[in-house]
């Protein structure tokens, strides 16, 4: 067994789902193993991961919509806005989503389905800095 790490740095451009399955799929074709698990952390708690359709936009504006709706910026709703209106809401849409998702993959390539892509959803309205962990186990 082998393991290696490494982590990828991207500046999102406010809230929307950012499509990192490339990236993924790079630090998979760049290591030494060929076959294993890789487990990919989100460093940050105003954002989170998403396995998604990567075919129609569509999905993604109706779950942006959706989160909208159950974690409203109103900053009366809530006692934590030390950074904006979107501040809370922002950590209730990663509370209800993932940190960390784990995948398989073999012959250096990831495990998805078809319509499958993997998404960093940005909660946040102003652009951010975020750093996302990827953790290989295989050989």
């Amino acid at each position: 067994m082998i393991q290696e790490t490494n982590e990828i740095s991207l500046e999102t451009k406010g809230q929307r789902l950012f499509n990192i399955t490339n990236l993924i799929e790079n630090v998979i074709t760049l290591s030494k193993l060929n076959t294993g698990l890789v487990n990919i952390s989100i460093l940050h708690t105003s954002a989170s991961l998403l396995i998604q359709e990567n075919a129609d936009t569509n999905v993604q504006k109706d779950l942006l919509n959706f989160f909208d709706k159950i974690a409203p910026m109103n900053e009366n709703l809530y006692i934590h806005n030390d950074e904006g209106k979107d501040d809370m809401p922002a950590h209730i849409k990663s509370a209800l989503t993932q940190t960390n998702l784990s995948l398989s993959f073999g012959n250096k390539k990831l495990k998805l389905g078809t319509w499958q892509g993997i998404y960093l959803f940005e909660h946040r309205i102003k652009p951010q800095k975020r750093t996302v962990l990827v953790h290989l186990i295989g050989e």
